[in-house]
Order: C-alpha cells, then structure tokens, then sequence
C-alpha cells in the first residue's frame, strides 16, 4: 500500500530567511520560485530536482515516493 505524499512545504529562502508554505505540482516539478520576501529567484541546489527538494520543509512528490523525478 502507497502512503499518499504530503502536498504542502514550507520554502526557506537562503538569501533572506522568508519562510512561505506552498502546494506542490503533484505532475511537474518547480524549477524556480520567486520569494515573496526579497524577490530572489531561487532555482535547485546541484543535485536536486526542484526548489521543494533543496529549500523545502518536504521533499517533492515523486521523491516521498521514491519513484524517479523529473530530471
């Protein structure tokens, strides 16, 4: 049985500390976020697939799921 992944992650801008809860594309992943504290365009961290997986309280969907991203 697969456990449903939790939707909601709590971005942590690393340039100003603004913290900000959004849904996330259960279909796509985010490439970039505009933080709604000081505008900086966040994009992923080498190695990441998404701004949810490097700035992130919860890591994207498809990787709670361990199911492959959309590198």
């Amino acid at each position: 049985m697969k456990t449903q992944p939790v939707l909601q992650s709590t971005l942590t801008c690393p340039h100003c500390g603004h913290q900000a809860t959004e849904t996330m594309p259960t279909d796509a992943c985010q490439f970039f976020y505009e933080c709604t504290g000081c505008g900086e365009l966040l994009r992923p961290q080498a190695g990441d697939c998404c701004v949810f997986c490097s700035y992130g309280s919860m890591p994207c969907p498809p990787i709670q799921q361990q199911r492959s991203c959309c590198q």
